[in-house]
């Protein structure tokens, strides 16, 4: 029996732990992220190890870690673009019919 995941379907939207709303928001996230954890390890010399504290900002707004961050918005750019459909064993990516 044929199955289709459709993307763009809220359930599939929740499902994804790394995807934002939208694409400017999961780009503000990253500046966010990434300025912090360079920020922490660039300002050592100025402030000491208290920089530091900028790390655990840096990992929260990338929602763990880098790649995290580059998964999710992979996510955020093709949601409601593609679709997966499965049949006999076998699934593909197909763009969604709108």
């Amino acid at each position: 029996m044929p199955t289709t995941d459709t993307a763009a379907s809220p359930a599939s939207a929740s499902a994804s732990g790394f995807a934002s709303a939208s694409v400017p928001r999961h780009l503000a996230r990253g500046a966010v992220g990434f300025g912090a954890l360079i920020a922490a390890f660039a300002l050592i010399p100025v402030f000491g190890p208290a920089s530091l504290l900028l790390a655990p900002v840096g990992v929260v707004a990338l929602r763990g870690c880098p790649m995290c961050w580059a998964i999710g918005l992979a996510e955020t750019v093709s949601r409601g673009r593609l679709r997966r459909e499965c049949a006999n064993g076998s699934c593909e990516l197909k763009p969604a019919s709108r």
